[in-house]
């Protein structure tokens, strides 16, 4: 399984990643830390939290998925060129809404690449499509319910705004899917998918900071979308 646990200095870290990570060169995923901006309390939720709007899943959910579905979509197996675009630490967690962990769900991510084309072959300029970009991953949420991908900032889409499909899947219920966005994105404010979102409280929910990562010279970044489901988790 993979999972991960919060440390008493409240950094995050991904441990158990194996499962996902087939090839030596992905091990350093497993000693990944965040800030203790992720730092999760038990009892810490007193009030029901905001329900994550579902939005659609889009055109572009992958028809043959790539061989390889990791948590790293910047190198392709053992392929030694990373993809192009900038580095982004996406991670959260999947709880309840009154902030219960949801263990075992399968969180996925899809998106388009550095040029703006998803991995599907009716994408706009699928010509011209990164073939170093994963452009799909997977990761099954542990104790806390907490996800982790590394993965790159998303571009424009003709006619969207930049966003990262996110789809949960859990066993007895039907896929749901959602999206989340770029706070500060001009284009969000005409984007008819995102505008959709009649409840200003969770348009809010799904538009986050991709923040430069702190101590990182190379310019990477961090996002922190946490997804509240509408159900209690079994126990």
């Amino acid at each position: 399984m993979v999972g991960g646990e919060f440390l008493a200095s409240g950094l995050l870290t991904i441990q158990d990643t194996t499962m996902y990570l087939p090839s030596t060169r992905r091990r350093f995923l497993s000693n990944f830390t965040l800030g203790a901006a992720g730092l999760w309390v038990p009892g810490a939720f007193a009030e029901a939290l905001t329900l994550t709007p579902k939005q659609t899943e889009g055109p572009f959910y992958p028809v043959d998925l790539p061989l390889d579905t990791d948590n790293d979509l910047i190198r392709l197996n053992d392929g030694l060129t990373p993809a192009l675009g900038e580095v982004t630490h996406l991670s959260g967690r999947v709880t309840d809404a009154k902030g219960e962990p949801i263990r075992n769900a399968l969180v996925e991510i899809w998106q388009v690449d550095h040029h703006g084309v998803y991995l599907h072959k009716g994408s706009s300029g699928a010509g011209k499509r990164d073939g170093n970009f994963q452009g799909f991953g997977r990761f099954m949420t542990g104790s806390t319910g907490e996800y982790y991908f590394r993965t790159i900032k998303p571009v424009r889409y003709p006619g969207r705004t930049p966003h990262i499909h996110l789809a949960v899947k859990m066993k007895g219920r039907e896929k749901w899917t959602t999206q989340c966005y770029i706070k500060g994105e001009t284009q969000n404010d005409t984007d008819g998918v995102l505008r959709g979102i009649k409840d200003e409280t969770q348009r809010a929910s799904v538009i986050v900071d991709f923040a430069p990562l702190p101590g990182v010279a190379t310019g990477e970044l961090a996002a922190r979308f946490d997804i509240v489901m509408g159900f209690t988790p079994a126990a």
